[in-house]
């Protein structure tokens, strides 16, 4: 799909292809198909291996590609053939690229123990002009959600990538919460159709999201 400026594709699971600037985001990047090695940015939110897969990095990547991650993904970045520039982060980091900006927020579970807050683990937040893409990484419904609800009140179009499969996650009950609560121009649902969840589950958010007069909306996988 296509804002403004911006292209932004779902890759199934929690992978997304964004293009801003002439330059290409990856965040994620899980089972691909149909890929090549175009990345500019790939930004992985923990080392589970349906979010940092090496293999699938390996086929985007290229020399100079910049990879944001945290430090428990180190050793399978650092197999990565290609000669890539490695930046490992925490919650709560800022880091520019031209006009560019991308936080960190955090993202853990509160009543399970597959992403314990102690891990460090994060969602991503990027920013460019007017234009904000947060992706939630695998998270619960979190009180540091709270920092978001001013993008759109700023006058940014503001999209939230929020998981809704349940069990590890946000079923789409609680992503609908979420939504509330940063109240985004659109929700897009993700963490489903692969491993677990199905598209039942992201309509079941869509449903409920735009009963709460939110904008939501499924992507088709690229």
């Amino acid at each position: 799909m296509k804002i403004q400026d911006i292209e932004l594709d779902w890759l199934g699971h929690a992978s997304f292809k964004i293009k801003i600037q002439n330059k290409i985001f990856y965040i994620d990047p899980y089972q691909l198909s149909n890929s090549k090695a175009d990345a500019d940015f790939i930004l992985i939110t923990h080392s589970h291996y349906d979010h940092c897969s090496q293999k699938d990095i390996e086929k985007i990547a290229k020399d100079n590609t910049v990879i944001l991650a945290t430090a428990d993904c180190q050793s399978k970045i650092a197999r990565l053939k290609q000669k890539i520039q490695l930046e490992l982060v925490e919650p709560d980091a800022t880091f520019t690229f031209n006009s560019i900006k991308i936080k960190t927020i955090e993202a853990y579970n509160i009543n399970k123990k597959f992403h314990p807050k102690s891990e460090a683990w994060i969602g991503y937040i990027i920013q460019s002009d007017s234009m904000v893409i947060y992706h939630a990484g695998d998270t619960d419904i979190i009180k540091e959600m709270e920092k978001l609800t001013g993008y759109a009140k700023k006058g940014n179009y503001f999209i939230a990538l929020l998981p809704v499969s349940g069990t590890y996650t946000m079923n789409a009950e609680e992503a609908a919460k979420a939504a509330l609560i940063i109240k985004p121009s659109l929700a897009i649902p993700m963490h489903f159709s692969s491993i677990i969840g199905s598209k039942a589950d992201a309509e079941q958010f869509v449903k409920l999201c735009e009963e709460q007069g939110i904008k939501a909306q499924i992507l088709e996988k690229s």
